[in-house]
């Protein structure tokens, strides 16, 4: 059968595509600066805001990003001093996801949306949702571009970008504002419990694989475009879910990625 003939499959390439490219370029910074275990409390504190958007009747992607920015600024704000806090931010995580449940408990007819946020539906993507995830995309691509040079300063040489008048708290809030945003995005794709799959594993087989930044870049987009277009024809032709298989794929990349460079050592 042709895969592309239906219109909901056209739609969840459209916006798996979307999302992989902004995940992909966001996934190396966060890789880079080492704050994936941040960028994964997003995901949940997101959890939270989607459930109480449900609750109050607006929209969960609205609730979600706003949530996830005013946690990411809240990060950002704490500076270097984030890293020295893995079990604040733990604790954050779980709360957030008991607010979730709470909020669930008082809107059970929401149970079913909130499944697909746990666990992503891309074939569930309605155009006004891809229409969504195209303006937050690029709002997100504009505003990592905006910063990305003293991003990358301060990512490789913070002491250096901090001597020079880098602003590093405020590049490190604006980041992981662009982090939550991109979080919301691929929430919508891989669900919140898998949203390493899309915006962690493409950069971190990338940044195993190359040695500058720009292939880098380029990698991890090639790499989160071919698992979430080939995780939908899978899932098309298996009927396994989704998710899984993306979620799989990204496992596979970044485990050759282990096997190539121990075998370049070698």
């Amino acid at each position: 059968m042709d895969i592309l003939s239906y219109d909901f499959m056209r739609t969840a390439f459209a916006a798996s595509g979307v999302v992989a490219i902004v995940a992909g370029l966001t996934g190396v910074f966060l890789v880079g600066r080492g704050q994936t275990f941040a960028g994964h409390a997003l995901s949940h504190v997101g959890f939270a805001g989607a459930t109480a958007a449900g609750l109050i009747g607006v929209s969960p992607l609205g609730g979600m990003i706003v949530l996830t920015v005013l946690a990411g600024v809240g990060m950002g704000l704490l500076g270097d001093r984030l890293s020295e806090r893995d079990v604040a931010i733990g604790i954050v995580l779980a709360l957030a996801l008991g607010f979730g449940l709470l909020f669930l408990h008082f809107y059970t007819s929401f149970a079913t949306q909130a499944t697909a946020l746990l666990f992503g539906n891309v074939l569930a993507v309605d155009p006004a949702t891809l229409w969504s995830l195209i303006a937050l995309s690029v709002v997100t691509l504009v505003a990592l571009g905006a910063i990305s040079r003293p991003l990358l300063f301060a990512t490789l040489q913070p002491e250096l970008a901090e001597a020079r008048g880098v602003p590093m708290r405020l590049i490190g809030t604006v980041f992981l504002a662009i982090v939550a945003l991109t979080v919301s995005a691929a929430v919508q794709i891989v669900g919140i419990l898998l949203v390493f799959t899309l915006i962690v594993g493409p950069a971190a087989a990338a940044q195993r694989l190359t040695v500058t930044l720009w292939s880098a870049l380029a990698l991890s987009v090639g790499l989160a475009l071919a698992e979430a277009w080939l995780g939908i024809v899978i899932a098309f032709y298996t009927d396994w879910p989704t998710s899984f298989c993306i979620t799989a794929l990204s496992a596979l990349a970044y485990f050759a990625s282990i096997m190539l460079t121990r075998r370049r050592a070698a």
